[in-house]
């Protein structure tokens, strides 16, 4: 290969475009490393693994306040109207975007966190044999002002290990998470910074968006003192009212979660420890064996 010519596909890092990441075979076995090693610390907590739609419906986003608290963020699902459908077909016309007036009213959105559904199914359920667990992994959407490499993605990777049940069940459930994934980044040698936070894409000016009471406790694993690489939220009983989910003693349960952004471990851990995304993948899986 002359010096002029361009690296092999296979070595050259994630490519990012509009906040769109293209992973290529390094990046995809580091990230399914890192995945790997956070679902069996569900399973090891107890936790069903458990995978739910890629869309969610706009009417179970209203029941949970949604639209009111994260306007923002939200992405939502439209296909072509009956109208306007033959023009394209015809072959034209050709546009960077579709106007709006060429689409159906969206009852879809793609999620911004993947433990929104958890909530959604336990809806209406008494937990009469103690708490909840659930680890899941979704592909969300935040529509966000900029957008930079892997660090801040319009589209990404989340794994969450969710606990619903007791106040103080859910608080141990997080209490054990802020111990092992503070273990496990001190064993890797990635240094960060455990921070508290209020969301960091909670828009302030919306009226009806009390962060008191979706996420009165938040800490962040913060990388290079701006990137946050995982999160503890304690959601407090919001979502048992909203869903209507009782403990045993029929009061609405209490919710909390961990989560993982996994494109954001890959970002921090090649930009830290100078290896390979291949090197790196056997180092994860090699730290997170008991």
């Amino acid at each position: 290969m002359s010096p002029t010519s361009p690296a092999p596909e296979a070595a050259r890092g994630p490519a990012t475009r509009g906040g769109l990441a293209t992973l290529g075979p390094g990046a995809l076995k580091l990230r399914a490393a890192l995945d790997g090693v956070f679902t069996q610390w569900g399973v090891e907590a107890g936790a069903d693994p458990v995978q739910y739609p890629p869309l969610m419906r706009v009417e179970d986003l209203h029941r949970l306040d949604y639209f009111q608290n994260f306007p923002h963020l939200a992405i939502l699902g439209a296909a072509l109207t009956e109208e306007a459908a033959p023009e394209y077909a015809a072959g034209g016309p050709r546009r960077p975007v579709l106007p709006a007036g060429h689409l159906t009213e969206a009852a879809y959105a793609l999620p911004s966190a993947a433990c929104y559904n958890v909530y959604l199914d336990l809806a209406g359920r008494t937990l009469t044999d103690g708490p909840h667990t659930v680890t899941t992994v979704a592909t969300c959407f935040r529509r966000e002002t900029h957008y930079e490499g892997l660090r801040r993605l319009l589209g990404f990777s989340m794994r969450e290990i969710v606990c619903v049940g007791e106040k103080d069940e859910v608080l141990e459930h997080l209490q054990v998470f802020r111990k092992k994934v503070s273990g496990y980044l001190n064993e890797l040698g990635l240094p960060v910074e455990i921070q508290a936070a209020t969301d960091p894409f909670f828009d302030a000016s919306a009226g009806r968006a009390l962060m008191a009471q979706l996420f009165p406790v938040k800490e962040e694993f913060v990388f290079d003192g701006s990137l946050a690489i995982g999160s503890l939220n304690f959601h407090r009983n919001f979502f048992g009212e909203r869903c209507d989910i009782r403990t045993a003693d029929g009061e609405p349960a209490f919710t909390g979660c961990v989560a993982f952004g996994l494109e954001r471990w890959i970002s921090a851990l090649t930009t830290h420890l100078g290896l390979t995304e291949e090197q790196l993948a056997d180092r994860v899986l090699a730290v997170g064996r008991p």
